[in-house]
């Protein structure tokens, strides 16, 4: 590794600690969650890239009559690679030819949730020395340096490793094998409507010849173990569906008169849940678990009292669907056991999906996999392996376009948790991971 990158990063902890706490004070909560969007935490950023030296900045802002300025901001920082037309100058033609190389992260972040759970205020960023009393023995625990504030792992982490990697090169004046593009996007932690699923969906009209190319290469480092060794490059495909039932309503003595629509419900849900694993039940050892699953979660209130049949009823199912199998296919064994349960109990089934995604893989072999496996060896000196996921992230909207995606960094996964940190030997091993790969391994 070129010694004055590594001598860079190596003495950037109180320029990792400063960016972390700065943001860390400006929440950047969705409206959907009560906040006011990523405005306020967009702009430091934007002007704080701009004050050490990335200058190559384009702002892509969603509308969204919620937020504050009626915008969901989108941020993208470029530094030119020397093997491309735009070594000398961000705005003239690249060679399109050259695989860009994408470093997403997101700037929006989840309530902190029950203040009592905190030992600290989740917007000030505390420094601790290690492992405080009460961390999960079961996590890495790494000695060491670690911040605690809401939103410093989950997903300041891998913004703050990517611009120090950036900043890497920038500072020596060095410039990259091919062209960086550091996203900052808003909207992750509530489905990408204003984010990543935005611009790609807007990219023609956002920049010309859109502003993704099939060949890029996005490294999202949102996701990982303690270790470093997972490379995320599937995801099972997501359906959430809310299902409505409809009977017909009468006292508890008079189920004769009535048609229960929770009974109904119940049985469509136990139907449903059997039915569905039965019919898709695969395994790939890529997931764990390694089959496909769908789980009965939310139920809605229907009568206020014990002695009416509910003529009305509602429940929700949690769906994770091995890639193998066509969403559409399930939606047709749905509409099959639906229509079977309707018969049997003289009700009517609705249902909506407030979530369906099908997802494609990043091939194992493909060249960002081969090239971040290479160099998360060279740096942290353990072999990696590919692996699939149940939840869904924001490398699903790109793959599903065609592009190549990896979710990858080191974290101890303490998202969305009070208590929230991030080890700062992390945020440094991983800008050397990401600034290697800008150097092209």
């Amino acid at each position: 590794m070129n010694t004055k990158i590594a001598d860079f990063i190596d003495h950037s902890e109180a320029l990792a600690i400063e960016l972390e706490t700065e943001l860390c004070k400006r929440p950047a909560i969705s409206p959907e969650s009560g906040g006011s969007g990523e405005l306020d935490k967009c702009e430091f950023l934007e002007s704080w890239l701009k004050q050490h030296g990335i200058t190559a900045l384009e702002r892509y802002d969603a509308p969204d009559e919620r937020a504050k300025g009626g915008v969901r901001p989108n941020l993208i920082a470029t530094i030119p690679g020397s093997g491309s037309k735009g070594a000398e100058n961000a705005d003239s033609p690249e060679d399109p030819a050259v695989p860009r190389l994408w470093i997403m992260s997101h700037l929006d972040v989840v309530p902190p949730g029950e203040l009592s759970l905190w030992n600290s205020d989740p917007w000030q960023v505390i420094q601790t020395d290690g492992p405080e009393k009460g961390d999960d023995p079961a996590r890495d625990n790494s000695p060491g340096p670690r911040l605690i504030g809401r939103g410093v792992e989950d997903n300041q982490q891998g913004l703050v490793s990517s611009v120090l990697a950036a900043l890497s090169l920038v500072t020596n004046g060095i410039n990259p094998a091919r062209t960086v593009k550091l996203l900052f996007v808003a909207d992750e932690e509530n489905g990408s409507a204003y984010g990543i699923d935005w611009l790609l969906k807007n990219q023609n009209a956002l920049a010309p010849g859109g502003l993704f190319r099939k060949n890029d290469m996005v490294l999202i480092p949102d996701g990982g173990d303690s270790k470093g060794e997972s490379i995320e490059i599937a995801e099972k495909n997501l359906v959430w569906a809310r299902f409505t039932t409809r009977g017909l309503q009468a006292h508890g003595s008079r189920p004769d008169l009535g048609a229960n629509a929770h009974l109904a419900g119940a049985d469509l849900a136990v139907q449903l849940h059997y039915g569905l694993s039965e019919k898709f039940a695969g395994h790939d050892p890529l997931f764990e678990p390694d089959y496909s699953t769908f789980q009965p979660t939310k139920k809605e209130a229907n009568v206020p009292n014990i002695n009416t049949i509910p003529g009305e009823d509602v429940f929700c199912m949690d769906m994770r669907i091995l890639p193998r199998y066509p969403v559409k296919e399930v939606l047709a064994e749905i509409d099959h056991i639906k229509t079977e349960i309707e018969k049997k109990h003289g009700v009517k089934i609705e249902y909506t999906l407030p979530q369906c995604m099908e997802s494609k893989a990043t091939p194992a072999e493909a060249p960002l996999i081969k090239l971040l496996s290479k160099t998360v060896t060279k740096v942290y000196g353990i072999k990696t392996h590919p692996v699939g996921i149940g939840g869904g992230t924001v490398g699903a909207y790109l793959r599903n376009e065609g592009i190549d995606s990896a979710v990858w960094c080191r974290i101890d996964d303490t998202a969305h948790q009070p208590n929230e940190y991030a080890i700062v030997d992390n945020i440094l091993g991983d800008a050397k991971v990401m600034a290697l790969m800008m150097m092209d391994g």
